[in-house]
């Protein structure tokens, strides 16, 4: 399958949901930009990747950098491999003594792991093709240091009335003519409606 390569462009407030955020993987080579809602831990432990933020004990995607480095295990990719009603799914390709293994994982996960080895990250076409979206630099938040002071408050307590908030958004973005937050908001609605069936 062909793979386009991504690097991580922002990290911004979620306005679908309380206490989540949107990570955004971008195409290297177009505007193509894929927006992944994900919990404020999540997005604290990819923050504190990005910027090397050491605790006085390891967080856990450190303490599993270290096992992996400490028994010869590499990270050579990070795959967002699949979307399906709306939900992200990636895949760890790992090498180990010449062996490559391929481990399925959260995008969360994956990409906080990913900060931390520095191995490259990429998505399948078919996933591009069903869930990028195009946004321009005005899309992103101006100053992503923000975010990060932010995430320490971070709350994880979702809103019971989040899907008819987003549904409301959805009507509002369509009305607007906003496609591309339009596209975000129906793929979220996907993903809630699919967990409560």
């Amino acid at each position: 399958m062909n793979k386009i390569a991504l690097e991580i462009k922002g990290l911004m407030f979620s306005n679908s949901q309380t206490g989540a955020y949107v990570l955004i993987l971008s195409d290297r080579n177009s505007r193509r930009s894929l927006p992944i809602v994900i919990g404020g831990t999540e997005a604290q432990a990819i923050a504190a990747g990005i910027e090397n933020i050491k605790g006085n004990r390891p967080l856990t995607h450190d303490l599993f950098n270290k096992f992996a480095y400490t028994f010869q295990i590499q990270l050579k990719e990070v795959i967002i491999s699949r979307f399906h009603e709306g939900v992200f799914y990636a895949t760890l390709v790992c090498e180990h003594l010449g062996e490559l293994t391929m481990l399925d994982a959260r995008p969360s996960d994956a990409i906080a792991l990913a900060v931390r080895s520095g191995c490259s990250i990429s998505a399948y076409e078919s996933v591009m093709e069903e869930a990028g979206v195009i946004m321009d630099e005005k899309d992103l938040m101006d100053d992503d240091d923000d975010i990060f002071e932010d995430l320490e408050n971070a709350s994880d307590d979702p809103d019971q009335d989040d899907l008819a908030k987003l549904e409301s958004m959805l009507r509002k973005a369509i009305e607007m003519e906003d496609y591309e937050k339009a596209a975000i908001l129906r793929d979220e609605i996907q993903r809630i409606k699919g967990e409560q069936e």
